[in-house]
């Protein structure tokens, strides 16, 4: 007999039928008097991750709402990561509330707004701003010719008719999908060192966790807790483990597997610095694809250094 009890899927199943753990993020737009309008989100996720023309995420939310409207209109948005501070959060649920204008919802906001690298890029042209507070952001272009909903248009707030797209626009009545290409990554300087001098339990953001489960009553969200690492399983077939630490890298360098098979030797602690030697040298070389013939070149140049200090 199963120890485990059936419950029936309903709407906004992640909410009424599991306890569902979810991102807490506000979504910046501009509104039709171009002001930003922050709405709080955790429907948000990792879409195109790789082997693209670029990276996307996803948002679905209530077509009705400010966010669906604004990205209706204008295609932009940027997702705001913020810490885990109970003031936020309660700030964020007293404005998700729905029918709020974004003059009424932005009356008295805590949270405080300045221009994000889009901007800066492109001075004559309007970007939604970014969240301070924030510990990371993500400027955003809404991909509307995928699954042609270059047609949606805003201006429905009672529910739109069919026909409805399959995944990007108005999938719904009620709902909508939004395909998000990255148009930049924002990060505080404490966590940018953290992802690219190498992870460390105090170097992670304080990440508030909205638990899904919604009663009548309340927003549920989990308190952060210090992570803790796991080691990888290191095997033979490491080559992977390389590749994934090489990825990581913020950099347009990249290597073929057989390069990388010339590093599975060397401690993961490390692992980091050589491939940002390697980088280095590529960059210096002209060279945008280090092959094993340019990591023997780097492991001689390399122990020639070595060699070098010795006699010193």
């Amino acid at each position: 007999m199963s120890s485990f009890k059936k419950l029936d899927a309903k709407d906004n199943f992640y909410q009424t039928s599991l306890f569902f753990p979810m991102p807490v993020v506000m979504i910046s737009t501009i509104s039709e008097n171009g002001q930003t309008n922050l709405g709080p989100y955790s429907l948000v996720a990792p879409y195109y991750i790789a082997g693209k023309g670029y990276y996307a995420m996803l948002l679905e939310c209530r077509n009705s709402s400010n966010t669906a409207q604004n990205i209706l209109r204008t295609g932009k948005c940027v997702i705001n990561f913020i810490p885990d501070d109970k003031k936020y959060f309660k700030e964020a649920v007293r404005m998700g509330w729905p029918g709020d204008t974004t003059e009424e919802k932005m009356k008295g906001c805590i949270f405080h707004l300045e221009d994000g690298l889009m901007k800066e890029e492109n001075p004559n042209e309007e970007f939604p701003k970014v969240v301070s507070e924030s510990f990371q952001a993500i400027e955003c272009t809404w991909m509307k010719e995928l699954d042609h909903a270059e047609n949606d248009k805003p201006g429905e707030l009672n529910g739109y008719p069919e026909p409805y797209h399959d995944f990007n626009g108005i999938t719904s009545k009620f709902g909508a999908h939004f395909i998000l290409r990255i148009d930049k990554i924002l990060m505080k300087e404490k966590y940018y060192n953290t992802i690219v001098e190498g992870v460390k339990a105090n170097g992670f953001p304080r990440v508030p966790v909205d638990y899904g489960y919604r009663d009548s009553k309340n927003f549920w969200c989990a308190k952060f807790v210090k992570p803790r690492p796991e080691l990888l399983p290191m095997r033979e077939t490491s080559v992977a483990s390389v590749r994934y630490a090489a990825d990581r890298l913020q950099t347009d360098v990249k290597f073929t597997d057989d390069a990388l098979r010339m590093l599975v030797k060397v401690p993961r602690i490390f692992l980091p610095l050589v491939l940002k030697g390697c980088v280095q040298w590529a960059e210096e070389n002209n060279c945008k694809l280090i092959t094993e013939k340019e990591m023997q070149t780097i492991n001689d140049k390399r122990a020639k250094e070595k060699e070098a200090k010795k006699k010193k």
